[in-house]
């Protein structure tokens, strides 16, 4: 894990806007018992208004990601808040499992972690860390299945697409 310092004052978070191949990356650091640690990634339209990291970790986080936009086969090395129920830890360490350039259907997640496939999917759904926990390479049997329904899911099947087409699976 990258090594970063600690900080002091308690009421650090951040906030900043990265450009990405298919739109923008959203990106929020928290302080979280003394470690400065991302607390989400969201998915955002190219329009967004772009906002320089202002602390070493929201930079750290947008070299690694833009590392990976170079490379699927970039490895994230980032500290996360933990979140999520135990479910959804579940299906998010199980989809850390699926190589690059791979997929695997909700059912065969769900067979793996012993639950069932619209659970895995709602768990893909609320996954606060994209690109870093890879629920975009979880897809239907009937194709590529939802993803992120719950805003503009025109936007993000968009990004499902990029991202499985970077990854050489499309």
């Amino acid at each position: 894990m990258t090594s970063l310092p600690t900080l002091s004052n308690p009421n650090v978070t951040s906030y900043c806007v990265i450009k990405a191949p298919f739109g923008c990356l959203g990106i929020s650091t928290e302080l979280v018992e003394g470690s400065l640690m991302l607390s989400r990634i969201d998915y955002l339209p190219s329009n967004a208004v772009l906002v320089a990291p202002q602390n070493q970790l929201a930079k750290e986080i947008a070299r690694q990601c833009n590392a990976y936009f170079k490379d699927p086969h970039w490895q994230f090395d980032l500290p996360t808040k933990p979140v999520g129920t135990e479910h959804q830890r579940k299906v998010w360490t199980s989809t850390q499992d699926i190589p690059v350039g791979k997929t695997r259907t909700y059912g065969e997640v769900a067979k793996k972690i012993k639950s069932g496939a619209r659970a895995v999917g709602t768990a893909c759904g609320a996954n606060p860390y994209p690109l870093i926990t890879p629920c975009h390479r979880v897809v239907s049997a009937q194709g590529i299945g939802g993803f992120m329904k719950e805003n503009a899911p025109g936007l993000y099947r968009q990004i499902k697409f990029w991202l499985l087409e970077h990854e050489g699976v499309l």
